[in-house]
């Protein structure tokens, strides 16, 4: 008689669970969640669902709710959905804005629910994937001096190391904490049509009367292209998800291991075939270096790095025989492959990523020297080029370096030249290494002589056939500069197996120097 009682009040409160549950899978409420729809827009938890495994999200915090008086019945989740979930097959930690809870601001709920899942992944090495969207910091609850003493930027953002992976996708309009969450991020995809900025347009509007759009403020124009904040565009959420993950797959888990190997058929003994092809046959002619990428990795696949952002060289991902490689190379059909600030930014940007996950860096060298101008100089070009200097001379990651065409000036240092730190440099029979282009340097060294000669056509031209005999790579191989000069077609196999030598000890594993260096410069 005495169990009836006992057994009612643990099924209502099982019930009582299950209701507050579901309340809270309702978000800011199911007429929200359908307008949402309606616009075309995937809802946090759908975004969640495509990004990790089927079955496999555990939600934390899925009872939290606003703790300002009033707002308990409105504020499911505070605004953040978060939790683990298995990303093609791997553990991750996974939190996305919910913009319909109070257009996904943060609350003291929401950063103390955010703080505690990327405490968690640094605890447990696991990757950090944010699904971003939301309005920044809350009012009421950031106003007061107790208010905003208590949320200012988390300690575990700003000392992060990148021990673990920061993946986040721009898949609505982030302001505020969702904006320093991206910059923080190893990788940054934004889709089109969305903002991304400290603050946003109504507000700027409110502080200085300035009128902006979203897209002039913080589009994908403005942040792949100008700032560099943003790694790659996309055209849809769907698409952003799948580069969030295409991304991981060339990352470790965490800071203590190797990027995973990736299975491929594509023999590392392969001849490269079509480079000769590619390569014009006079040296001042344009091509494409992508295409002399793709023929040398795996599979020809390959995921570029801030592909809009200095054009003039080429950052990617990519696989050499299985093996996560990073790639930077100079394109020579953007300012002749010649580097401004933009590029210096992109490369210490890149090796940082590279040497603080054990990535091994190869560098394609085509370059006629740095972009100089007076705008280059009012944009800090020497500092950034000598940054980019220090972060290659701090990594410790394998480096090999291939000069193909021009390696001119200061420029042949930064593509990790001789005595930059490279386990190997070679060249091509077509490299043309020097101080300065061969035009350039007739220009500085003979132009008197020039003016007095005869035939100044024909004296040019012999002063170019000595100057070109010069610049040929065979008196740096003759010297041990260049460890070798090698057949075009036998670069691929090169790699792999200087690769498979500098790896040997450890696996390619960095001292991780750069790993405190700050993302984004």
């Amino acid at each position: 008689m005495t169990q009836k009682p006992v057994e009612n009040e643990v099924r209502q409160s099982v019930e009582d669970l299950k209701r507050r549950k579901q309340q809270a899978l309702n978000s800011g409420g199911v007429d929200k969640l359908e307008m949402q729809r309606q616009a075309g827009r995937y809802t946090a938890r759908e975004r969640v669902d495509l990004l990790v495994d089927e079955g496999t999200f555990m939600e934390l915090g899925m009872l939290n709710h606003s703790d300002q008086m009033g707002s308990e019945g409105k504020s499911a989740g505070d605004g953040l959905i978060g939790g683990l979930g298995k990303i093609n097959g791997r553990h991750a930690v996974i939190q996305a804005g919910d913009q319909t809870v109070f257009a996904g601001t943060e609350g003291t709920v929401h950063l103390r629910k955010s703080k505690a899942l990327m405490e968690y992944a640094i605890k447990r090495g696991l990757p950090m994937f944010n699904l971003n969207e939301g309005g920044g910091l809350r009012m009421p609850d950031g106003m007061g001096s107790d208010g905003i003493s208590t949320k200012l930027f988390p300690q575990e953002l700003l000392t992060l190391g990148r021990e673990v992976p920061m993946i986040t996708g721009i898949l609505g309009d982030s302001f505020g904490g969702p904006t320093w969450i991206a910059v923080s991020s190893d990788f940054v995809t934004q889709v089109k049509g969305t903002c991304l900025a400290v603050a946003g347009p109504r507000m700027l509007e409110i502080a200085n009367g300035q009128t902006v759009s979203k897209e002039e403020l913080g589009g994908t124009e403005v942040h792949t292209r100008q700032t560099g904040q943003t790694d790659a565009a996309a055209e849809s959420a769907d698409e952003c998800i799948e580069q969030m993950k295409r991304f991981f797959g060339y990352m470790p888990s965490n800071s203590s291991e190797l990027p995973p190997l990736k299975e491929t058929e594509d023999s590392p003994e392969r001849m490269a075939d079509r480079v000769l092809s590619i390569l014009p046959q006079l040296s001042n002619r344009v091509y494409d270096m992508k295409q002399i990428i793709q023929d040398l990795v795996d599979d020809g696949e390959y995921m570029e790095y801030k592909a809009g952002y200095g054009q003039a060289l080429i950052t990617v991902l990519a696989h050499m025989n299985g093996r996560a490689v990073g790639i930077i190379a100079n394109q020579p059909n953007k300012f002749a492959g010649a580097a401004g600030p933009d590029e210096c930014e992109k490369a210490t940007d890149f090796i940082c990523l590279c040497d603080s996950f054990h990535i091994p860096l190869i560098f394609l060298h085509d370059t006629p020297g740095f972009r100089i101008s007076t705008q280059a100089e009012k944009e800090k070009i020497p500092t950034k080029i000598m940054v980019w200097n220090q972060a290659l001379a701090q990594s410790t990651v394998p480096k090999i370096s291939v000069i193909i065409r021009k390696s001119i000036g200061a420029a042949y240092g930064n593509m990790c030249g001789p005595t930059m730190g490279a386990d190997f440099v070679v060249a091509w029979p077509t490299a043309e290494i020097n101080f300065t282009g061969p035009e350039v340097g007739i220009n500085v060294v003979y132009g008197r002589q020039l003016e007095k000669a005869d035939d100044p056509k024909e004296e040019r031209k012999k002063l170019l056939e000595n100057w070109a005999f010069d610049s040929s790579p065979y008196k740096a191989a003759a010297s041990h500069y260049l460890d070798d000069v090698i057949d075009p077609k036998d670069t691929r196999k090169f790699i792999c197996q200087s690769l498979d030598f500098a790896c040997a000890k450890n696996g390619g594993r960095s001292e991780r120097r750069l790993a405190n260096w700050p993302t984004g410069f």
